[in-house]
């Protein structure tokens, strides 16, 4: 099974989201970044930009801002909520490269 329908999902929720919240859209309003989703055998990457999550792909964007890597096990564990984000760091369980700060905007919305 693959993660893509999860993720999707977690697409759609940020964007419902942010259009319902005016006081988000401001907090974000200025932000344009990429991101890479890498988990192994399934690569996923989005853009953020104008308060909104688009271009949704089933494959790396070359030079991301932000790579979030980690193993579809302990991704879906941070998805279901049996694995604390910022445990899962700290422990290596998921892997940052770029900016911390661009990736952290992120759990506001979770």
């Amino acid at each position: 099974m693959t993660m893509e329908p999860r993720i999707r999902e977690l697409v759609d929720k940020v964007n419902r989201k942010l259009e319902g919240d005016e006081k988000m859209r401001e907090e974000v309003k200025d932000l344009k970044k990429t991101f890479n989703i890498d988990l192994g055998e399934e690569q996923y990457s989005f853009r953020f930009e104008d308060c909104k999550v688009f271009d949704f792909k089933c494959e790396p964007i070359p030079e991301a801002d932000v790579t979030l890597s980690s193993s579809v096990e302990n991704m879906t564990k941070l998805l279901d909520g049996d694995l604390r984000p910022m445990k899962a760091y700290v422990t290596r369980k998921i892997v940052v490269k770029g900016k911390i700060q661009d990736l952290m905007f992120l759990k506001k919305f979770f």
